[in-house]
């Protein structure tokens, strides 16, 4: 067989300017011109993981309502930032990986209406699983 299925797929979006020798961005990760990043200490790496299981359920949860990401408040910018369910995984996993935050920009007119903040999502899951909750502390031999 020539490969296994998913062979050379990326979770990461594709930097389309791969191996050009005229990549405006080329100049952004040239070595020496920045202090090496310390690596995520196994705290950080803790919340990382955390974020990305919570997102799992996230997903799960307000995809099918139509929800397709989450907004994040930008510190640098004080923009708001509407990211998708996919480029936030992959954001994430590239932060766990490299202990780098990638270089982001807003994306270019996202509907509002159609993302949430993580409190919001954290308070959506928190709600599904209290309703769950209840319906089995009714049921005899469950603990009270």
């Amino acid at each position: 067989m020539a490969g296994d299925y998913g062979e050379g797929v990326h979770d990461d979006p594709i930097d389309p300017f791969t191996g050009d020798p005229t990549d405006p961005a080329a100049d952004l990760d040239a070595p020496g011109d920045d202090a090496p990043l310390d690596p995520l200490t196994d705290v950080e790496r803790q919340d990382v993981l955390e974020d990305l299981a919570d997102l799992e359920i996230y997903q799960a949860l307000l995809a099918p309502i139509g929800v397709r990401g989450l907004v994040i408040e930008c510190e640098d910018c004080r923009e708001p930032h509407y990211f998708d369910w996919d480029l936030l995984r992959g954001n994430l996993r590239h932060l766990l990986n490299s202990g780098r935050p990638r270089v982001h920009e807003p994306a270019y007119d996202p509907d509002p209406d159609h993302y949430v903040t993580w409190d919001y999502a954290r308070g959506y899951a928190d709600g599904v699983h209290d309703t769950l909750s209840e319906g089995t502390e009714d049921e005899p031999g469950a603990e009270r």
